[in-house]
């Protein structure tokens, strides 16, 4: 036995309805080709990645998770944090394929192919293989054993019936059959590390496969993320501290879509920012004289991110399906400096640009337009 979805009430259907409402705002805003979409969906990729990776210590910034992303270089990145970043990005690029598969079959093979994509650089965690014996979850401050999973022979029979529930309950709607194998996932606790990002890369595979619009815009891996101990104390309350598959899921349920219903609201604020900024930043590199070119780096720039001749290059090639060489991207890159809207940083190959303060103001002005508001609480506390 695992555990099964709960009984869908008032309060959850209620829930459902609003995150619908977001989603359809959001449908709506993505549906046609807009030159600064890529440049978001791009970011909201990154900050996935890094925010679940985030969760069990591998700590990159948004660029180099972006490069990750994009298949680049790090720049600052550890090889420890920098491997597992590119071993999540290989299981979720696997995931953005699968989910267009006309043939896709759940099965416990994909569960571990996935991981192997995921933790192939560190063998300690048997790549690909079902833990061969106990495992504990350990609060690594206080030393304290927070949570027992189930003895290892059990894991290839509860693996089956995860597959089972993941491809019945049609009556089930999609964020609670994806918040479902994500419990059951990290409950379970299958492998011999990895079991927490792979909970996550399920859910988001669920997701996709039910057509919850692209994962980039519904993924609540940079929530959990942002709110890692509010999941830890989630999965402990409904755990217990050890696999008890008939105890209530409703609290995580209910949590799970709360992160939706909070990711959706950010990612449409995110979204409705971005179409202004990319307006006034394209406006204010004409007024500088700047090519039609760099605006997709500038953009990049007032969001905060650092940009350096490689990513302007694949700007380029993404906006413009062209192609510019090295030196005419460092030409570009001096153009913006002497224009004062980049500011150069660094040496050699440690040189990156940021944006100015003219550059960041357009930003903060855009900002203060559309403030951020603390998502409502969907369910009483």
């Amino acid at each position: 036995m695992i555990y099964q979805p709960p009984d869908i009430g008032a309060p959850e259907r209620t829930a459902l309805e609003r995150i619908e409402e977001l989603r359809q705002q959001l449908r709506f805003r993505v549906a046609e080709p807009r030159r600064w979409l890529g440049s978001v969906r791009r970011v909201l990729s990154a900050r996935a990645i890094q925010g679940s990776n985030s969760i069990e210590g591998f700590e990159v910034s948004v660029e180099d998770a972006l490069a990750a992303v994009e298949g680049s270089e790090p720049s600052e990145a550890s090889e420890r944090d920098w491997l597992a970043v590119l071993g999540y990005r290989r299981a979720m690029t696997y995931v953005l394929q699968l989910a267009q598969d006309p043939h896709f079959e759940y099965s416990p093979a994909l569960i571990r192919s996935l991981h192997f994509m995921m933790t192939e650089h560190t063998l300690e965690a048997s790549p690909g293989l079902w833990r061969p014996g106990p495992i504990w979850v350990r609060n690594d401050a206080t030393g304290e054993i927070v949570y027992t999973a189930p003895e290892s022979e059990e894991v290839p029979p509860l693996i089956d019936e995860l597959v089972r529930q993941l491809e019945g309950h049609d009556e089930l709607p999609p964020m609670v059959r994806g918040a479902m194998a994500h419990l059951n996932l990290v409950m379970i606790h299958p492998f011999r590390d990895g079991n927490g990002r792979m909970a996550r890369c399920l859910q988001t595979l669920a997701l996709a496969r039910d057509r919850i619009l692209a994962p980039e815009w519904m993924s609540i891996e940079e929530y959990l993320g942002s709110n890692a101990q509010a999941y830890y104390d989630i999965l402990a309350r409904v755990g217990k501290g050890v696999w008890r598959p008939e105890g209530d899921a409703r609290p995580w349920v209910r949590f799970c879509l709360q992160a939706h219903f909070a990711q959706a609201e950010i990612v449409l604020r995110r979204v409705r920012e971005s179409e202004r900024l990319w307006v006034a930043v394209d406006d204010l590199r004409d007024a500088r004289g700047l090519p039609e070119r760099v605006v997709s780096t500038l953009f990049d720039a007032a969001t905060g991110l650092r940009v350096r001749n490689a990513s302007h290059r694949r700007n380029v090639e993404l906006n413009e399906l062209t192609e510019i060489s090295h030196q005419v991207a460092t030409n570009d890159l001096g153009a913006m400096v002497k224009a004062k809207l980049l500011a150069k940083q660094g040496t050699k190959r440690g040189t990156y640009y940021e944006a100015t303060d003219d550059l960041l103001l357009v930003a903060r002005k855009i900002k203060d337009t559309d403030p951020p508001t603390k998502a409502d609480s969907l369910f009483e506390t």
